[in-house]
């Protein structure tokens, strides 16, 4: 026969959750920051596509220098060159990016219109394939989700790639931004 020597795994994750407990009120303004950054983007989709591309180029140009300098701490050869290759590759897509957001979105909408259209397709397929089992029907529905938005979002491109990112920003923002009030909220209720 043994005996407990440690609590309960319950008990030890409601000790865990004590400091943030103490920052709830923090964690609910920043549900609320993400909220209202969320209605100012979908407020000014455009702007927000073009913010938001404008800053994954910012990313991807530091990403680039990073990959270069890297390459400048390899000892051999033929890795240092695949390095510099990658890095550059990095900096000159971050610069055209940073130089032209618009052109920027188009792709990255086109490539965001084609990877839902394929994400559907797939989840449609494995929906038939697990009929015997029971959620089979909500993956299809979520694949038929899937696949309506990508086709929505190719209908009309490029016109689509003014907005698409920043309407997916605003949208991102405000769930976020209801999921961290939320736990805010369910930390004080818990305390």
């Amino acid at each position: 026969m043994s005996t407990m020597t440690h609590p309960p795994h319950h008990f030890q994750g409601a000790a865990s959750l004590e400091p943030l407990r103490a920052k709830s009120g923090w964690i609910v303004a920043l549900g609320v920051v993400y909220i209202v950054a969320g209605f100012v983007a979908l407020g000014s989709v455009v702007l927000a596509t073009v913010a938001s591309v404008f800053f994954v180029g910012i990313m991807m140009l530091i990403a680039g220098i990073a990959e270069v300098i890297n390459a400048f701490q390899l000892k051999t050869w033929g890795k240092f060159l695949l390095w510099v290759l990658l890095g550059c590759l990095y900096i000159v897509a971050g610069f055209v990016t940073v130089q032209n957001p618009l052109l920027a979105a188009a792709v990255l909408t086109l490539i965001l219109g084609i990877a839902l259209i394929a994400s559907g397709i797939m989840r449609m397929a494995l929906s038939l394939s697990m009929m015997a089992g029971a959620p089979w029907v909500a993956v299809m529905v979520s694949g038929v989700i899937t696949f309506l938005i990508g086709l929505i979002i190719l209908a009309h491109w490029p016109v689509a790639s003014l907005y698409i990112l920043g309407l997916f920003l605003g949208v991102d923002l405000i769930i976020a931004g209801a999921s961290w009030i939320g736990i805010g909220l369910g930390l004080r209720r818990t305390a």
